[in-house]
Formats: C-alpha cells, structure tokens, sequence
C-alpha cells in the first residue's frame, strides 16, 4: 500500500477547480508536501461550496473540473511526485433540487416501486406509504403550488408527477395528493420526518450503502479512480452514520485494491479505533486536542472557572456531564425527535411500554452515550454502562431500560443498528454544535474532538501520548485545522495566551461589556475571545461568526425563532470593535498583549503537529497565520501567488524574523520537506530531557527508530517564561551533533543551552550532522 508523508488540503468548488489545484501541484512540491489532498468532487448540488451534497455520484462535478479536471490534477501530481487523496461521502446525498439527483427524482415519482427505494433510508409505513418533504412554509401554505411543464412546483421547488396521477383539470393540490410524497411544513422535519438524514439536515438524505448494489453503484465511479490510477487514497466523511462501518470499510479496501484510507472518526479520550475497521486511522482530531492542550496553562482552571461563574452570575462554573446531558436530550426532544420515534416505532409497543415511555427511555440512553456510538460487539460494555446511568439519572425508567438492553445489544436486528446509526447524530449536535457555544471559559477547548474538562496536558503526558501513537496509529493524520474546526490553529494559538493572562482578559472583557455589552455573559466570552484571537478581521466575518454562535449555543437565540432584540444588540457589540473608540482601543491594547505569544504558540503547535508522529497535514493556506473561525468561513479564497512568492523569498536565503508571518512558512516548508527527503529519520519517537530552571516550558523529542533522528525542540507557555526570567540555565539533551534546519546553526552532541537554541524562533528542527 501506497501511503502519504504528508498531506495538504484543498477545498475544491466552482471557484477553485481541479484545474486551478493542478496548477499548484509545483508549489505544493516546493513546500514540502507528499500528497495533496481534495475535498469532495463528485457532482454536488450547483453553486455548492463544500461538495457534501453530492447529487450524482457516477461523475466528477463539472463545476469543480469534471473528469478532464481530475485527470488534468493526477497529470501534474505525477509530474511533481505527489498522491492523491480524496475526500468521499458514503453516507448520504444532497436532496434540495430533485431534478438535479436522479436517484431521489426516480423515487419521489416511483414510490416504494422504484429501483432507488431500497437505496434511500425511508420508513414508508409512518406516513402512510408517503415520503414526507418539509419545505412548505406550514402545512396550510399551498398558495404556491402549481403544475408547470409535467411537473409539480412550490415557488422554486419542483418535483415529479407519478404516471397516471394527473388528469386536465385536476388543481395542483389534488395532484399532490395523488404522489408518493406528501409535502409538509418545514416545522414537521423534527418529529414527523420519515427519512434518515445527516444530523438535522432535510437536504441530506442516507443511503444504504450496505446494500451491495447500492456501494457498487454509488462507488463506480471512485473505483474507476483507482483503476485509472487517478487517485492513491481515500478520505471517508462520517462513517457513524453508516450501518456497518466495519463492512463497508471492508468493501471500500476491496474496491481500491487495498488502498491508504482514512476515516472522518471523532475519538473520545481514551476511545480507540475498532480492530475490525480496515482502514489507517483518523483525520487527526484526537491529535490537535493533544497539541492545543499542550499551549494552556495548567494553573488558569480556577481563575478562569471564576469568571466563567461570575458571567453567569451562579456561584460554581456549569457541571459539563450535566450540560451535555441536558445538550443531548434538548436535541433528542427537538430537532431530531424524528429519529427517536422511528426508534421507538421498531420496538413492540405493549401495556406496560408504551411507544412515549420508550422512545424517552432510547433518549436517556443516548444522552449517557460517553462516546460517539457503538459497532458492537466492539462497545458493547459502554452500551451497557450507558443504560446502567440512565437508570441511576431516572429511576422511573428502569423497567424500560432493562427491556431495551438485549433489544439494543442485538446487532443484527434493526433497533440495534438503527440506535447506532443515531447515538452519533446526537453527540454531534448536542455536543459539538450546541455545548462547545455554551462552555465558553476558553475557546481553544472547545474544538471538535476534543473534551473541554480536560484543560492542559503536560510534557510527559503527551509523550506518553505520542508513543503510543507511533506504536498503533503511525499512518493516522494530524492536523491542526480543518474545514470544520471552529476556530483556526493560529486564532487558538493565540486564546491559549489567555490561559496565561487570566487578570488581563478579565478586565478586557468587563471594560467592552461596560462599553457594548452583551446580555449573555457566557457568549461574550466567547465571541470577544473568538475576536480577539481571529483579530484583524472583517465586520462581515465577525458578525456571521457571532450570529452563529449565538444561535448554536440556543442561550439567548435560536435558528428557528431567533430573538430579534438580543441579536440586534450582539450585532452593535461587534460593530463596536470598529465604531467606538473605547472598545477599539481595549481590543487593540489586548490583542497586543496576546500577539507575542500567540504567534510563538503557532510555530510551536506547528511544528510538533508536522514532526510528531502519523501524517501531518496542512489545511489550505495555514502555511502563513490564518486567523479563521467556523464554516464557512474557514474556507475563504487563499492568496496562493503570495504564498509562492514568500516560499521564493525563504529559498533565496531571506531569514525572515520571529514577528513576520512568513516565519511560519519557514517552519512549514522544512518540516515538510525534511519529512519527505529523509523519512528514515522519523521512524520512532523518544522524549529529550530537560533541566534547568524553565524545563517545564520545553517540548523536545527525537523521531529517530534507535535515536539520532531529526529533533524538534519547541517553546510552551511563552509569556509565563518571559514573566518567570527566560530560559536562564535550562538545557536540553541533545543525543548527537546536529544542524537547525531553520536557521543552519550546528550544536554539538551534549547539554544545549535553551537559550541560545532557541534565540532566534521558539522553535528548532534539528537534523543530525552528515
């Protein structure tokens, strides 16, 4: 099996192709990179950004390239040495336009009788053999139904007229009554839906990739990748949602002839992999947890949870296990409430369980889920602890949770797979969407895949962590930012700082909550946390960030029924930033204080993540400090030519200084290339010791198999060191002569004086000499 060093992702979409990627492939060698790696391609809906509502998987998108555009891209990756990775997405498919998917249109007009019915995940017998589609404003809103051209019309929703049901004369509301669909008030999605989607998403429609026909057609087109050698590996993009991850990861190896896949898998601390997935690890959420945590300052968790209490003016930080409780149920009980009672449906219902008391005790049970699902038999002991909790939690429901249990724990039959298809969707809108927007005392925590009670991980902890990476996971990703982190590496490098500046950010946030103040202490922290740490940036993008937020963290505001008065006064907080002078002047006075540091916290994230072990990857234009926040706008256009022209800088022998950004790119390019050139010398992992008076502020490790391979050395908990008096006679234990690939300078074996190692970056890549 072919497999990456490294990789570097690139959101492909109608403004960026293939074919603008294929012209970077000379760049990205320069830099560094092994492969690169592609966002999803197949044919999405038009105008889609992100190419997860893939509409037709037998082609690549012609808005992103096409097929030319592919082949085009694999050509100049030949050419300059790099694989291909590319993202996939098995578990559903876009649905918002039916004529343009063909799969969902044949269904709609055909029913239970079309051949695609036994593809799309619908439970017919819950809405009278109809498939529900909640797009009308509410139930009664059929004003703006219509018959055009053999079509069925709602404004710009069209949708088939099954033969035989349409006779001259007939209204549109009588036609509709006559399909096998039935169009519904998009209030309804949440209890009434009967489809299975992504997470709450209605355009989003599963598909049963586990029925062989269904792969086989839905992966037609990405074995011909492989057949063609087009492609060299494969991203898949939430298995939870799948019925059979392990078999379907079985078939997929099959299929591309055994090739590197990796798996979109969010892992809970000390949740490891199922043995039975064939497959090379994670997109490396798990490890940016393990490096942010390593930037925090382990002594700020009681100031920071006083403040985080006074904000919401209770006398003790919130109890996380009981927010997210109460997280799940809120989602279990709201917007998908749908995929509970369909749960509940597949369960008998007798006297002494009726269908409510089941589907609140299936609801219990997913909110004490310590983890994202089950793939029993592997979990079944968490089914199990999670059943024994939500009875301790209510009592009441005991007798039905006891009758759950072997329905639950049977995986053939399909209760039991269906809850593990669901426990999933729950965790991530209960936890990632609705929790991470409420536990706001720091915003590096608060990332996807990461467990926010856990505040800081020390040195010898992450070593720890590291070796049993390398010994079970080598291939696994890592990475630091993706296209669905909330928050960028560089924007949480630079929050880490306020771990170290509890004082500080505290009097920065009463001074702006005095001038513009937000009526939600909790989300004020968050969003001027998130501001100062994205900081320059736009009105535009802040505002949307912090619309989001607000309305994800369902506080104050909602998506549904938002509070028009509080979102207007969040609105004036933000344009307060760039309107009044006061609040201008505190951000700036408090951004300065945090840059310094921050930016020694990015070089220093940085450089672990590349040279630690398992696959580093590199997200679209971080290799310059890129202070995004969440979707979408972490997939803003990339000044690629700024980029190519700083790389030529570097390797014209410009040395840039700590403060320029284009020192980033420098730690960027000699990891990556050092990583590719010499391999051999990233074949283990062992920690370096430290003495002296700041040890506790170095992170250093040597890759080599049997040591004397390449060392990375690097500078945690900055403005703490400069407070305490510098590095003073802290060394670090050097296990051969070496060179810093950043700078030249050459170290004998030995004791190294921190001090002068680290003089001129917070960092130092050190290669052995000769």
């Amino acid at each position: 099996m072919k497999a990456p060093v490294s990789t570097y992702r690139l959101q492909i979409r109608p403004g960026f192709t293939l074919g603008d990627a294929a012209e970077l492939t000379g760049y990205l060698r320069s830099l560094g990179v092994d492969w690169v790696y592609l966002s999803p391609i197949l044919t999405a809906e038009e105008g889609s950004q992100h190419g997860y509502d893939v509409t037709d998987p037998s082609s690549v998108d012609p808005a992103r390239g096409g097929a030319e555009g592919l082949a085009a891209l694999a050509a100049a990756a030949r050419e300059n040495g790099l694989g291909v990775l590319v993202d996939i997405v098995p578990n559903h498919m876009g649905v918002a336009s039916p004529p343009q998917n063909a799969w969902w249109w044949s269904l709609l007009k055909e029913g239970r009788s079309s051949r695609y019915a036994e593809a799309f995940d619908v439970d017919w017998d819950a809405a009278g053999g109809k498939l529900r589609i909640p797009v009308l404003g509410s139930d009664d809103d059929v004003v703006g139904l219509e018959i055009v051209n053999g079509e069925l019309r709602y404004y710009e929703h069209r949708f088939p007229i099954a033969e035989g049901s349409h006779a001259p004369g007939d209204s549109p509301r009588e036609v509709h009554a006559r399909q096998h669909y039935e169009l519904v008030g998009w209030r309804r999605a949440d209890a009434e839906l009967n489809y299975r989607r992504f997470f709450a998403v209605s355009t989003l429609a599963g598909v049963r990739v586990e029925v062989p026909w269904v792969f086989e057609e839905s992966h037609a087109e990405i074995s011909r990748w492989f057949r063609e050698g087009l492609v060299d590996g494969l991203r898949v993009d939430h298995p939870d949602g799948l019925a059979d991850p392990a078999g379907y990861l079985e078939r997929l190896k099959q299929a591309t002839g055994g090739a590197y896949v990796l798996v979109e898998k969010i892992l809970e601390p000390g949740e490891e992999l199922p043995g039975t997935f064939d497959c090379e690890g994670t997109t490396g959420y798990d490890a940016l947890a393990d490096v942010d945590r390593l930037f925090v300052d382990p002594d700020a968790g009681p100031r920071l949870d006083a403040l985080d209490a006074r904000l919401r003016g209770a006398a003790a930080p919130p109890d996380y296990q009981a927010m997210i409780h109460g997280t799940k149920r809120r989602i279990t009980d709201g917007i998908l409430r749908s995929e509970i009672l369909r749960l509940a449906r597949l369960v008998p219902e007798t006297p002494e369980f009726p269908r409510s008391v089941v589907a609140d005790a299936l609801a219990e049970t997913i909110a004490a889920f310590p983890v994202y699902r089950t793939y029993l038999p592997h979990g079944k002991d968490i089914l199990v602890e999670a059943v024994q909790n939500a009875g301790r939690a209510r009592p009441e429901l005991e007798p039905a949770l006891q009758h759950l249990l072997p329905i639950l724990l049977d995986a053939a039959g399909e209760p039991g797979r269906r809850f593990q298809q669901t426990s999933g969707m729950v965790m991530a809108k209960g936890v990632e969407d609705t929790a991470f927007f409420r536990y706001t005392r720091l915003g590096t925590l608060t990332e996807v895949g990461a467990d926010p009670t856990e505040l800081a991980v020390a040195p010898e902890e992450f070593h720890r962590r590291m070796a049993r990476r390398q010994s079970r996971l080598p291939l696994s990703m890592t990475t630091l930012t993706t296209h669905d982190t909330k928050r960028s590496e560089d924007t949480r490098a630079r929050i880490s700082v306020i771990s170290e500046a509890v004082p500080e950010w505290e009097a920065f946030l009463d001074r702006v909550q005095e001038l513009a103040p937000i009526p939600d202490g909790p989300l004020a922290a968050l969003v001027w946390q998130a501001i100062a740490g994205a900081w320059p940036a736009s009105r535009e993008r802040l505002q949307a960030f912090a619309l989001k937020a607000a309305r994800e963290a369902g506080n104050s505001t909602n998506w549904t029924d938002p509070d028009a008065a509080f979102e207007t006064a969040l609105a004036a907080a933000v344009d307060a930033a760039f309107d009044m002078p006061e609040v201008a002047a505190a951000l700036a006075g408090f951004v300065a204080e945090l840059e310094p540091y921050g930016w020694s916290n990015s070089l220093s994230a940085k450089l672990v993540q590349l040279t630690m072990p398992g696959v580093p990857d590199v997200y679209q234009g971080t290799e310059f400090r890129d202070g995004s926040l969440t979707d979408p706008d972490n997939r803003r256009t990339i000044d690629f030519p700024a980029r190519v022209a700083a790389l030529e800088r570097l390797d014209g022998g410009t040395r840039p200084a700590f403060t320029d950004q284009d020192a980033k790119l420098l730690v960027v390019s000699r990891a990556l290339r050092l990583r590719r050139g010499k391999p051999e010398l990233f074949g283990g992992y062992r920690p370096l010791a430290a003495s002296g008076a700041a040890a506790g502020h170095l992170i250093a490790f040597d890759r080599g198999a049997d040591g004397g391979g390449a060392v990375t050395v690097a500078t945690r908990l900055p403005k703490r060191l400069e407070r305490d008096g510098g590095w003073r006679d802290t060394a670090v234990e050097l296990p051969a002569g070496c060179t810093d690939e950043l700078t030249g300078r050459s170290y004998p074996a030995g004791a190294a004086a921190v001090g002068q190692l680290l003089a001129d970056y917070p960092v130092a890549l050190l290669v052995p000499a000769g």
